[in-house]
């Protein structure tokens, strides 16, 4: 599914909570973005074109909601970036940036405990 980045503002904003009506939105979104809420709405009708959303009517107000979750969306993108830019290896992606000095000692733990999930599971799954 093809999301572009003002779409995706919109996404992350019913990713935090949902379901919302397109005013609560809006507003959320102008406190990132300088958008009119017309813009906001005329991104959440796009989303729902693309089943990225659904909505349901609440008397006069419409409630949306996200159809795909978060980490799918996530996973799906950063695969494909991965594939298109590094020819699918993670490791250049992160060495550059270590480089870059981008990696904090959080990163560097969270990295090393999958390393070692990995690691365990592929010992379990030689056994």
């Amino acid at each position: 599914m093809d999301i572009s980045n003002a779409e995706l503002e919109v996404l992350n904003v019913l990713w935090a909570e949902a379901p919302l009506p397109a005013n609560e939105v809006a507003k959320r979104v102008q406190l990132a973005q300088d958008w009119h809420e017309k813009t906001v709405k005329t991104l959440l009708n796009r989303l729902a074109g693309k089943g990225a959303i659904s909505f349901e009517k609440d008397g006069r107000a419409y409630l949306y909601s996200p159809v795909i979750e978060q980490a799918n969306y996530q996973q799906k993108v950063s695969q494909n970036f991965v594939e298109r830019l590094f020819a699918g290896r993670v490791s250049p992606l992160v060495a550059g940036f270590a480089r870059q000095g981008k990696l904090s000692a959080d990163d560097v733990d969270e990295l090393k405990g999958l390393i070692k999930d990995w690691e365990r599971q592929q010992e379990n799954s030689d056994e």
